[in-house]
């Protein structure tokens, strides 16, 4: 089979053939349809962190089982089934210790780690879900303890009064996280019946997007206003911001999204302080930081420690992907993928096109001079290459 490899000496990502792997106990094997990408893709392959001489790489993926494992054959699960539609998310070269990636013609997962994608959707459109997604739901659940409808494990905050209005704020509303967090907040206002005054950060132009559904704002404010943080501070009647998700999480986004907190609040962020290059020792409230790669449920080599398998947050991935999946049986979409740019080419076309755009370092820093329309700057859209055309 293809697959897209980093040879982390020379920094190369190529087109490698590699065997098919075969599938072990509570795994089955998947034949790759597509693949959506994250800036994560681009950035630990540029600037390898992986002490393999080589490593598959690539987060997002969408396909179809193909085989299962040894012990799965009598299973009921959807999933597990051999025909399925799924979806779900590798660890790429994001680590240093031996992680499997998912640029791949054919991989291997956890079936329970994997979701399924109903007929209504295309798996193009589902390899946009998995890795913001989860990510999303960390966020907003485990760190900002908002309720969470499909884990009564997660201990929600209680407000001070039934009246009582929770004023969250998402900076970078139209990124494939914040769209997803949007959607998480709204769900767990529908369920609970927590009152969530919504407020978002996006280019102007997003606005009108980010005002229906499922994204339903409340509040909307360019942060290209040099007064976005009073604005957003005014929105709160004065109160400041309850809780917050910082879908950027660099330097300056961290530093003025602390000025918008009041004295209780909380603060979710995606990148630690290395990667995100900002400073958790001059802020009041600490911003909460965790791994996304936690939900895989091994121990984790990333960005110079060690992060220990976590059973609890792979038991909450679990519990994500298995809300995800009841669309394939009750028709109702849980979560409404990123707009997809679906990109020319297949995994060859990836690094010279994709990662441009994703550039290997900040989002703030993303540039490219090509002129192709499928190379404009990326906005409010995930990038998604198709291996395998669905309909043949």
């Amino acid at each position: 089979m293809k697959a897209l490899v980093l040879t982390t000496a020379t920094k190369d990502v190529s087109i490698r053939e590699l065997p098919v792997p075969e599938p072990r106990n509570g795994e089955v094997l998947i034949r790759v349809h597509a693949v959506a990408l994250n800036p994560v893709d681009a950035a630990y392959a540029a600037h390898p962190i992986a002490e393999q001489e080589q490593r598959v790489i690539g987060t997002d993926f969408a396909g179809v089982v193909t085989a299962l494992g040894p012990d799965l054959g009598s299973l009921s699960d959807l999933r597990a089934r051999v025909g399925a539609r799924v979806a779900g998310f590798h660890q790429g070269a994001c680590s240093t210790n031996d992680r499997p990636g998912a640029f791949a013609e054919y991989i291997t997962a956890p079936y329970d780690l994997l979701w399924s994608v109903p007929d209504s959707m295309s798996l193009e459109a589902a390899s946009t879900i998995s890795m913001c997604g989860l990510t999303a739901a960390q966020g907003v659940f485990a760190r900002l303890d908002l309720p969470c409808p499909f884990d009564d494990d997660q201990t929600a905050s209680s407000a001070d009064s039934a009246n009582d209005v929770t004023n969250l704020l998402i900076y970078s509303a139209s990124t494939s996280l914040g769209l997803y967090a949007a959607q998480l907040v709204q769900l767990a206002a529908r369920s609970s019946g927590r009152k969530i005054r919504l407020i978002g950060t996006a280019s102007s132009s997003k606005h009108e997007f980010l005002r229906q559904e499922p994204y339903s704002y409340d509040v909307l404010i360019d942060y290209h206003d040099p007064n976005w943080v009073d604005k957003v501070k005014e929105a709160t009647g004065g109160k400041g911001v309850d809780r917050a998700v910082d879908s950027i999480s660099e330097g300056e986004t961290v530093y003025k999204i602390h000025d918008t907190l009041n004295e209780n609040a909380k603060m979710a962020v995606f990148r630690g302080p290395k990667g995100g290059q900002y400073d958790p020792t001059n802020l009041r409230i600490k911003p909460i930081y965790g791994a996304v790669w936690e939900g895989l449920g091994h121990e984790i080599g990333y960005n110079g420690f060690t992060i220990p398998a976590n059973p609890k947050a792979r038991l909450f991935a679990t519990k994500f992907f298995n809300f995800l999946s009841t669309a394939a049986t009750d028709g109702k979409v849980k979560l409404e993928p990123n707009p997809v740019r679906l990109m020319p080419g297949g995994l060859e076309r990836i690094v010279p096109d994709g990662f441009a755009l994703l550039g290997a370092g900040l989002l703030s820093e993303r540039s490219t001079s090509r002129s192709e329309d499928y190379m404009r700057p990326i906005s409010g859209e995930k990038l998604v290459y198709r291996l395998v055309d669905e309909g043949k």
